[in-house]
């Protein structure tokens, strides 16, 4: 098909098809690169991934560094709100020693409210007394000194010489109880 200028509508075809195969033509210069080129793109191409990967694996130990390092304040200051509570009792403490008075009362009372001031301290540190009087031995949570004979069922506490604590479901310190011998 030759284009003809007498001819009007081979014209308005040819001008279609121009921008068509001029984008064509220009896609594949393109994609005729020489080998140095196409060497050249790919080494560059490389040296971004290889920045790329550097960069990600600083990120990595950088994030696992910090995680380190609020583990170990974690464990440093965890303390800290335990003591807080501690501390009106050491207040406490301070001026019952302070205090001059032969008043043995006052003395007790203050004592007594030290005390409850201590155990609340406890509780809000999650501290929780075990005092199983009347309960089945639990050796997790007991520690037996002694059996001795009683009307209640084998191995029922019986008394308890010194109270135990927990903290969070796991015992700090077992009681020291005496537990009722078998008939």
């Amino acid at each position: 098909m030759m284009n003809d200028p007498q001819n009007p509508e081979n014209n308005n075809q040819n001008k279609e098809l121009e921008p068509i195969q001029a984008e064509e033509a220009a896609k594949e210069a393109a994609n005729e690169l020489t080998p140095e080129e196409k060497i050249l793109a790919l080494e560059q191409q490389v040296a971004d991934l290889q920045d790329q990967f550097l960069r990600a694996k600083a990120e990595a130990e950088n994030s696992r560094r910090r995680a380190i390092e609020e583990v170990a304040k974690a464990h440093k200051y965890a303390i800290e709100g335990f003591a807080e509570h501690l501390l009106p009792v050491v207040d406490s403490l301070t001026a019952a020693l302070a205090d001059q008075s032969d008043d043995l009362v006052k003395v007790r009372e203050g004592v007594d409210l030290t005390m409850k001031q201590l155990m609340s301290a406890l509780e809000k540190g999650r501290v929780i007394e075990i005092n199983p009087v009347g309960q089945k031995f639990d050796p997790h949570q007991h520690q037996a000194i002694s059996m001795v004979p009683s009307e209640q069922e084998a191995n029922t506490v019986v008394t308890v010489l010194q109270k135990g604590y927990m903290i969070a479901e796991r015992v700090l310190r077992p009681a020291l109880v005496t537990v009722s011998q078998p008939k």
